[in-house]
């Protein structure tokens, strides 16, 4: 909340034989608010290449780089597993553009039709509204990612066993053990990782206009009481 504390200090060291009447408040909190919706704008044009190239990367890892290094030991990737990448990739890039196209809509129609607390309203709304679908999108990619993970550890165990002439029943349980918790260690990781990474990409991109346009909406209905 740098910036509203800095309009705070600002309204503070002003004259008091000279106050700011409410219009000219609100003027300075309209600029403020444009300020913000002006870096949101951008990092919707940001958001969007980062996300395309995302998907460029996972797409290529399903149809090129998989099947062609797994193909050198005749493993198949299964059809179901690339429709499960495909949907998880599609819905992440789908709810983007939602988001996207109701938040233009939404600037449009407020430039011509709304004061600035129906405008902050209406952003909020929408940006809460991506949220809860951004992280819905979220869910559905790890558990692809992981249910990929794990069918690949267990076509690699599975085919280890079947080269060296061992029924998977037999296996060492002590071995196949260790290498469960170690996939599973893995896959931890993984998961995290991704989890991570594209929460705080959604946070510096789009999360913590939220709490500021909430705290500029606040300040601006307590000038109008």
């Amino acid at each position: 909340m740098i910036e509203l504390e800095n309009l705070k200090k600002a309204w503070n060291k002003l004259p008091v034989e000279k106050p700011l009447d409410e219009n000219q408040l609100t003027e300075m909190l309209g600029k403020h608010s444009k300020s913000m919706i002006d870096r949101i704008d951008r990092n919707i044009k940001i958001g969007f290449v980062i996300l395309f190239a995302m998907i460029l990367i996972f797409a290529l890892d399903d149809f090129f780089f998989s099947p062609m290094i797994l193909g050198e030991d005749e493993i198949e990737v299964p059809q179901w597993l690339l429709f499960i990448g495909v949907f998880s990739n599609a819905l992440i890039f789908t709810t983007f553009i939602y988001f996207a196209t109701k938040y233009y809509r939404v600037r449009k129609s407020c430039d011509m039709d709304c004061n600035l607390k129906e405008t902050l309203k209406k952003i909020i709304d929408t940006l809460r509204i991506y949220k809860t679908l951004f992280y819905l999108a979220l869910v559905a990619l790890l558990l692809a990612i992981g249910t990929g993970f794990v069918t690949g550890i267990f076509t690699g165990i599975t085919d280890n066993a079947s080269e060296l002439g061992i029924p998977f029943a037999e296996l060492d349980s002590k071995q196949l053990l260790i290498a469960v918790v170690a996939g599973l260690a893995g896959l931890v990781v993984l998961v995290g990782s991704v989890f991570l990474f594209l929460r705080w990409g959604f946070r510096k991109l789009y999360g913590n206009y939220i709490q500021k346009l909430k705290q500029t909406l606040k300040e601006l209905e307590e000038f109008q009481d």
